[in-house]
């Protein structure tokens, strides 16, 4: 039998009992919806979990699996090497916060910060220039990436957005057209998808997959 622990609580603190969650670590924490940036800044964001602030709300986003990972890392290995190659920047991956307007940090799986955005006390970026996202599965997953991160991406004036959807196994490439995205290309299996910031980048959609599903 295991031993109960008491805590010393204030009045109306709820208890953690064995099986639930750690209630008096979480009171350490804001309330939903009351997070400011600079508490949500202090969070560990090198501990392997995805954390976003949206209208001071925390978003913890799912693991990413294999697939994911090898997607990501195939993707930011391909921009970096064009970036790097003709002086453009500097490519970014997660975990890392970008700050799209006042309490809003999204984290995306690739980012690209033009030289002329980069300053070297600025800690997180402000905005990009370029960011692209691989769909995790599940709807309110698919919701975030495919709707709202479309409409908050444009509305921060983030020229380019890459939807890579392995469910799909195609690439949605959107380009900024005043305040909205339109889609400059959708690319399926055995297209090259290609950039308009970017001319001259490109990624093989086949090759893509295959590398993401080890085939």
């Amino acid at each position: 039998m295991f031993a109960t622990t008491t805590v010393r609580t204030l009045p109306g603190e709820r208890v953690s009992r064995r099986g639930e969650p750690s209630w008096e670590v979480a009171f350490l924490f804001p309330e939903q919806g009351t997070w400011t940036e600079d508490e949500y800044l202090s969070l560990d964001h090198q501990g392997g979990r995805l954390i976003e602030l949206a209208d001071g709300s925390l978003e913890v986003l799912p693991m990413p699996d294999l697939v994911h990972r090898r997607l990501v890392k195939h993707l930011h290995r391909q921009l970096d090497d064009f970036v790097t190659e003709h002086e453009l920047g500097e490519v970014y991956f997660a975990p890392l916060p970008v700050h799209l307007k006042s309490g809003r940090y999204r984290e995306p799986d690739v980012i690209f910060v033009r030289s002329e955005r980069l300053a070297p006390d600025v800690q997180y970026p402000e905005g990009a220039d370029l960011v692209m996202e691989v769909v995790s599965p599940g709807e309110a997953n698919r919701k975030r990436d495919l709707q709202t991160k479309r409409r908050e991406y444009a509305a921060a004036s983030i020229a380019e957005y890459w939807i890579i959807d392995p469910e799909a196994r195609s690439v949605l490439v959107l380009r900024l057209r005043g305040k909205t995205y339109r889609a400059h290309g959708e690319f399926s299996l055995g297209d090259v998808a290609t950039s308009s910031l970017l001319p001259m980048f490109q990624i093989d959609v086949k090759a893509l997959f295959e590398v993401g599903y080890k085939r």
